[in-house]
């Protein structure tokens, strides 16, 4: 089937936009309009569509986690999460910026989000390493290239953008992505391992970690204990959703109680008087996100009613025969996207896109769930536009360009291989799920 050159039209009117760096919700729109106006058909389709694209329960829960995220970062977690990881790895080679790579999958976990996960670590972190002989650009470095771990270990506002987009189920894609996220953790602790004598320097300062077992297993004891207030948000609604006791919607609800209570009345961080400008930024945020998914929904909903995403499955399928080759492929095409624009758009823009490919392919949606999580993870810290450079960059003062190296090695020898064996191996994403929610849920894989 040929594309109406309308259709053309309006997605070159988008790849401009994109290319000049205009807010992408206008360009949503703008590529909508032209489409519309070319192939005469009528704009009185926008606002339902609007309208139906946000009535939806999922993005209730979206709502909440980002509250409760903004509120974590506010309320004094990030230091004791460091301490516990600290105590768990400070020993080995690289311990010390080991430990912040797990600091960053614990609190990335409980932000939802990259940025806030930079900006409480690099300052608590960063200056106090150079003191024992790490490079500033190098702990700069891997705290970016770990800020988005944080996506694979629910809660994760992502997996609910996908849910939302995707028609799946929470519970069964939250899962999907825990293997994944402890595998690609791993394999950044083992890359700094290798690497990490490269990018230091004698010092005379040394962390002191107890010399004896029991010392030890008493560090470990007491820093659990002070980061259990934090961890207890995953915990809290993990245990809700698998226990049948809530909905995500409502377990979303319990973290901002939950968070709310540790922050003003267990760490006493969060101070009342900075809830508004708290809420500010989470509202801000929230909607963000939300207008994106509503006019990317509209803009999505075109392209499929005019057999976009068909033609350009059966495209795909007749250029490649082999199934391996044509995730392959998909994999390319997200990653770079994923180097222009940001996560949320990726989400709304690909997966109805893909959804009749991967159809004919025979790929669980689960599964698909935890790829394209994964691969939305690597574009926020893969250059150009890796908005965590540019974060790290900022809080750091360490130039853009001296942090790309030494994150592209943790790409290479991380993320990439994590991505592929998601991509591959099935299991990885839906063992998990199937062992929890049942085949039923999960469905063949």
């Amino acid at each position: 089937m040929e594309l109406h050159p309308g259709i053309i039209i309006g997605l070159v009117v988008f790849f401009l936009g994109i290319i000049a760096g205009l807010p992408l919700c206008w360009v949503f729109l703008a590529s909508v309009i032209a489409i519309s106006v070319l192939i005469n058909s009528p704009l009185t389709f926008i606002a339902g569509t609007l309208y139906h694209a946000l009535d939806s329960y999922i993005l209730m829960a979206i709502a909440f986690f980002i509250f409760a995220g903004a509120l974590m970062a506010e309320a004094g977690c990030a230091e004791h999460i460091v301490r516990f990881a600290y105590a768990l790895v400070g020993r080995i080679r690289g311990g010390l910026v080991d430990a912040g790579i797990i600091a960053s999958l614990f609190l990335g976990a409980l932000t939802g989000s990259s940025v806030p996960c930079i900006a409480a670590l690099i300052p608590l972190l960063v200056p106090q390493l150079e003191e024992y002989g790490y490079q500033r650009r190098y702990t700069t470095a891997v705290l970016c290239s770990s800020s988005f771990l944080g996506y694979l270990i629910p809660p994760s506002v992502p997996v609910l953008i996908y849910c939302a987009v995707a028609q799946q189920s929470v519970a069964a894609v939250f899962l999907s992505t825990v293997i994944p996220g402890i595998l690609l953790a791993s394999t950044y602790v083992i890359v700094n391992h290798i690497i990490c004598s490269r990018y230091m320097q004698p010092s005379e300062k040394v962390y002191e970690l107890p010399k004896t077992l029991a010392g030890s297993v008493k560090k470990i004891g007491v820093t659990t204990w002070y980061a259990l207030p934090a961890l207890g948000v995953p915990l809290l609604v993990l245990g809700g959703i698998y226990g049948g006791i809530c909905t995500p919607n409502e377990a979303g609800s319990l973290a901002v109680v939950y968070t709310l209570i540790i922050g003003l009345l267990g760490y006493r961080r969060l101070k009342l008087r900075a809830l508004p400008k708290v809420f500010e930024g989470a509202l801000i945020t929230i909607g963000m996100i939300f207008f994106l998914i509503a006019v990317g929904t509209v803009f999505t909903r075109v392209l499929i009613r005019e057999e976009v995403a068909t033609t350009v499955a059966a495209f795909i399928l007749n250029l490649f025969q082999n199934k391996y080759a044509i995730l392959l492929m998909l994999n390319v095409f997200i990653l770079i996207l994923g180097m222009f624009i940001d996560g949320v758009p990726i989400l709304i823009i690909v997966v109805p896109l893909v959804m009749p490919l991967v159809d004919q392919l025979g790929v669980n949606l689960v599964q698909l769930g935890a790829i394209i999580v994964v691969n939305v993870g690597l574009g926020v810290v893969t250059p150009p536009y890796a908005i965590s450079i540019f974060a790290g960059s900022r809080l750091s003062g360490v130039p853009y360009d001296q942090l790309v190296k030494p994150m592209l090695l943790f790409l290479l020898f991380g993320g990439l291989p994590t991505l592929l064996l998601t991509t591959y191996i099935p299991w990885l994403s839906c063992w998990l799920p199937t062992l929890v929610m049942g085949q039923k849920v999960v469905g063949a894989w």
